[in-house]
């Protein structure tokens, strides 16, 4: 009975062994099914998504080409419609080149339609200076220690400009081979921002500088060009423009995370005129500025153009971001502040006000608030380029007490004008925002105004009476973009030019996770790198 006992506890055992193993395959499997699920519906979702961009991009490819065709019919003047027609060609240029990566994400191009469905391009002008640059093979031993012998070439050119005179580089590729095993080598062809075109990096960073640091409208890039020898047609620069713009624009959104990193930012926002397509007429967008905090390590700034003014745009843009915002009394930032954010008040705004009322009638109240201002102005002009430490030291020392007597004083007078006049206005402007005006005594890496983030915006503002008016919201986003890191590559002391030349060159072939690279407070041309 023992022995049957033992056997009977040995078979049960077993079966207890079995059905564990297979309840651990049967786990293991599911695991299985539930990540191919979890990979089929993110699969699905990518689809779908990559799907609705591309109809949403096709059918406003469709409205631009309505608009290009009716551009005429506008009611604008000669250089109005130039720079709307600019405007419409970046922004299909654009799209195309959104269209073109999302179709090559789904379905790999074959080399016969993209062939067919690329015109031929016209050769360079011949009279245009050459120079050759070689590409070779490092090595002209084949695998089976056989030499190599050059059988022909194929050269390529590309059209470079510096002020005044165009040249054309002749990128001359050897081909090479084995007479033995008919192996055939020939250096590879060198990405480029604009696949199979004929600018170099160093023009097209020259297009976008002119275009939106020198507010040169393409129009009149055209003419340049054309006493250079070679007149390059508006449409072809707005093409090459709008694919800039796409090629950029994650540049753009890295430097947005770079300003938002920060503790301390800048905000400010202007009007800009944008064209509504089909009246003729222009309507108000702004043009919304955030930068780093004047005394943050961090040197950038990033433009954000939107169709109206609503505190929903700044919302959006800063996100979860909670640190102090420097900005002036605008209503729209008020949801930000209530979301956490702190808000830290424009001392120059409400030094402004008293500034008017002295240039208007020599106002005695308003000498004596400027001459209060004045003393916290001197007191930050020479803690400027101290630590944030000492500058709270001083700010303690000396600030405090001087704002105590502006606060005093605004409050005595406050009773004795009457309520409704200038003066009034004046001062309540500064009693109510009286804590967030003088946040800055009690921490030294906040500023005493917003002025950094007003020198930021003036590009814009100088740019605006030369360009007019934004041709769309799409032009006036790209803008933004491309406008941000060329006012940051400035605030970081480089020649935008240089950077974005050698930015443009580099993207083609740059890892999206080493993006930060490319950022104007980090960058360093190729060469410092090798060294």
């Amino acid at each position: 009975m023992a022995k049957l006992d033992d056997a009977t506890r040995s078979i049960v055992e077993q079966l207890l062994q079995r059905i564990e193993r297979n309840a651990h395959q049967i786990h293991q499997q599911a695991i299985e099914i539930a990540k191919r699920e979890a990979e089929i519906v993110k699969r699905d979702a990518e689809i779908n998504w990559r799907d609705a961009k591309i109809e949403k991009l096709t059918f406003e490819m469709a409205q631009l080409k309505r608009v290009q065709f009716g551009v005429k019919s506008e009611r604008l003047n000669v250089d109005q419609q130039h720079l709307f027609e600019e405007a419409v060609s970046a922004d299909l240029a654009a799209i195309e080149a959104e269209l073109d990566e999302l179709k090559a994400s789904a379905v790999p191009t074959t080399q016969a339609s993209s062939e067919k469905s690329k015109p031929k391009r016209a050769a360079l002008p011949a009279n245009l200076p050459r120079v050759e640059r070689h590409h070779e093979p490092e090595n002209t031993m084949c695998g089976c220690s056989c030499e190599l012998k050059r059988i022909g070439e194929d050269v390529s050119e590309k059209l470079d400009y510096e002020p005044g005179q165009f040249t054309v580089e002749r990128h001359v590729r050897g081909k090479w081979a084995c007479l033995h095993c008919k192996t055939l080598i020939q250096a590879p062809v060198a990405a480029e921002v604009i696949d199979k075109g004929i600018p170099t990096s160093g023009l097209l960073a020259h297009v976008l500088v002119a275009k939106h640091a020198d507010h040169l409208p393409l129009y009149r890039q055209e003419a340049i060009f054309g006493r250079a020898g070679l007149a390059i047609p508006r449409s072809t620069l707005a093409a090459w423009v709008g694919v800039c713009g796409v090629r950029l624009q994650p540049l753009a959104d890295a430097l947005k995370r770079h300003v938002l990193n920060c503790q301390v930012v800048h905000a400010d926002e202007t009007p800009v005129a944008m064209l509504a397509p089909g009246k003729g007429k222009t309507h108000r967008a702004y043009l919304w500025a955030y930068a780093a905090g004047v005394f943050e390590q961090t040197k950038a700034v990033v433009y954000d153009f939107q169709p109206g003014r609503s505190g929903e745009h700044a919302r959006n843009f800063l996100g979860n971001w909670r640190g102090s915002l420097v900005c002036d009394d605008y209503g729209g930032y008020k949801a930000c502040f209530a979301g956490g954010v702190t808000e830290v008040g424009c001392m120059a705004h409400a030094r402004r006000k008293f500034m008017d009322l002295l240039l208007a009638n020599q106002n005695s109240l308003a000498q004596t608030a400027l001459d209060l201002m004045g003393q916290l102005y001197g007191i930050e002009r020479r803690v400027k380029d101290e630590s944030a430490d000492k500058r709270l030291q001083v700010r303690q020392s000396e600030s405090a007490a001087i704002a105590d007597q502006l606060h005093r004083w605004l409050k005595a007078q406050r009773q004795r004008v009457p309520d409704g006049t200038a003066s009034a206005k004046a001062m309540d402007y500064c009693l109510k925002r009286w804590v967030a005006l003088t946040r800055f005594i009690e921490d030294g890496n906040l500023p005493i105004d917003n002025n950094h983030d007003e020198q930021q915006i003036r590009p814009w503002a100088t740019g605006r009476k030369n360009w007019l008016f934004a041709g769309s919201l799409m032009a006036g986003q790209r803008a933004a973009a491309i406008t941000s890191l060329i006012q940051s590559a400035k605030l970081n002391g480089l020649d935008p030019y240089m950077y974005l030349s050698d930015v443009l060159t580099r993207l083609p072939t740059h890892k999206a996770s080493d993006i930060d690279l490319l950022m104007p407070h980090i960058w360093k041309p190729a060469s410092w790198e090798c060294g």
